[in-house]
């Protein structure tokens, strides 16, 4: 996922499901075929009009590029561990991918350390801040 979730208390697991969803920037069809489920499933899910199986859960958590234990820990209102997004990217990656990634995060933080030791501001340079 690359846009913020909102801070909203969710009140269904379809309110949920539809703010994860456009907060991914994913029409219920997208999502649908990213997911494996129809679109139908989207829709009705999103309108609390069933319950649905653990296999469906994960399938949606799939698509929208998140753990089933985040899914959960964001439906019970509480806020998910920081590193959440990090953890979700990781999942499904091989040992290699895993490995260079961890190479690269240790280098990136490496170089924010030293911009800290020389004062220099993180937004001042954040890629985030480059692009807004």
């Amino acid at each position: 996922m690359n846009a913020p979730i909102p801070p909203v208390t969710y009140c269904s697991l379809g309110n949920l499901v539809r703010t994860l969803r456009r907060a991914a920037g994913l029409s219920q069809e997208l999502l649908a075929q990213q997911s494996g489920l129809s679109a139908d499933s989207i829709r009705r899910l999103e309108h609390n009009a069933f319950s649905p199986s653990l296999s469906t859960l994960k399938k949606l958590c799939a698509g929208l590029g998140m753990s089933l234990s985040n899914l959960f820990t964001m439906h019970e209102g509480k806020e998910p561990d920081p590193t959440w997004e990090l953890q979700d990217m990781l999942a499904g990656r091989s040992p290699e991918e895993i490995r260079f990634i961890t190479d690269a995060a240790k280098e990136l933080l490496a170089g924010l350390g030293r911009m800290h030791d020389t004062g220099h501001s993180l937004t001042s340079t954040s890629p985030m801040a480059i692009e807004n």
